[in-house]
């Protein structure tokens, strides 16, 4: 891999990992002024702290890469490694966990996102860079244990960090917010990356061993293409308030409820699932593009049609749900 791809994501970490501070700053400065704005976000509150503290490491391992980093070398590898774990540690504690529990926050967050960066990204390296398929076999008996573990680990911390947000028994009345409905979609694609996590982890080496000149690569892009997907939806639940913070009653109802929900909202409303003919129909729908993402991979279809077939299954199963609160 190009030095200048990991000099690209050293910068691009210092550069994006500012937004949220400068959003902050921007809702200040009305009333402080620019300078005592930027002081007060910098200094005082978490996020800014931990803005300074990632702006630190990363110009320690931006020099890092550029002077002393040989990629024939392993231990430079692990050096690399364990200054972006400490990166990772200044995530955690500009989380919305580290405000609400602290330590057990912080220590939760990091669990959470440093076995998503080791599945996940090992997944994008090796989608996106690997020159051939040669070796993929003695990939796939080293990886797919270690992308189990991780996925455990990212369950159990990913309920965790939920509990701390909400009474997990009262899951479907979030949905009528903001970042209610963006977990809910995120749910919903982290089922269909399962699906690719089975083909790729399963079935393609099956298929390998029988066929030596199968390409497994698209495969892995598509999957992490819709990790790229659960991505984005995460960064816009970061900037909404969670649903111990926000109500339909204060922040209004979410867009996206307002306009699919078609029964009647009334201030504090507890959402209730009931099963209904359209809704059955909907979820059987939504199991069968599951199923079709199986079969097209066994009749050699295109991965950009399963891709769709995963987009479809997160929106049938997703009316599927909306359609059943009563």
């Amino acid at each position: 891999m190009s030095k200048r791809y990991m000099i690209m994501a050293t910068i691009g970490v210092a550069l994006f990992s500012f937004t949220p501070v400068l959003v902050l700053i921007l809702n200040l400065q009305e009333n402080l002024g620019w300078q005592a704005g930027l002081q007060t976000v910098l200094l005082t509150f978490d996020i800014g702290n931990a803005w300074i503290f990632t702006t630190i490491v990363v110009m320690v391992l931006f020099v890092f890469i550029v002077t002393f980093y040989q990629p024939v070398q392993t231990k430079y590898s692990w050096a690399g490694c364990l200054l972006t774990f400490i990166l990772m540690i200044g995530l955690a504690w500009s989380s919305h966990a580290s405000s609400l529990e602290q330590a057990k926050g912080v220590l939760t967050h990091l669990a959470h996102f440093t076995a998503v960066s080791i599945w996940i990204g090992v997944l994008f390296v090796v989608s996106w860079f690997s020159k051939n398929y040669v070796n993929w076999l003695q990939f796939l008996y080293w990886f797919t244990p270690i992308a189990i573990g991780c996925v455990l680990v990212t369950t159990a911390s990913g309920i965790l960090l939920m509990s701390f947000f909400m009474d997990l028994s009262q899951y479907p009345d979030s949905w009528t917010v903001d970042y209610g409905q963006f977990l809910l979609i995120k749910h919903l694609l982290i089922i269909s990356l399962f699906v690719y996590a089975v083909v790729n982890g399963i079935f393609i080496r099956k298929k390998l061993i029988k066929a030596k000149n199968f390409n497994p690569i698209p495969w892995v892009k598509a999957e992490s293409i819709v990790a790229l997907l659960i991505f984005s939806i995460t960064a816009a639940m970061g900037q909404q308030a969670p649903p111990s913070a926000s109500t339909p009653e204060t922040d209004g109802l979410s867009f996206l409820f307002e306009f699919f929900y078609q029964g009647q909202y009334y201030p504090g409303m507890e959402v209730q699932l009931s099963v209904n003919m359209l809704s059955i129909f909907l979820i059987i729908i939504a199991l069968l593009f599951l199923v079709m993402i199986f079969y097209a991979f066994f009749k050699k279809a295109s991965t950009m049609i399963t891709f769709l077939l995963s987009v479809l299954f997160v929106c049938s199963s997703y009316l599927a749900l909306i359609m059943s609160i009563s």
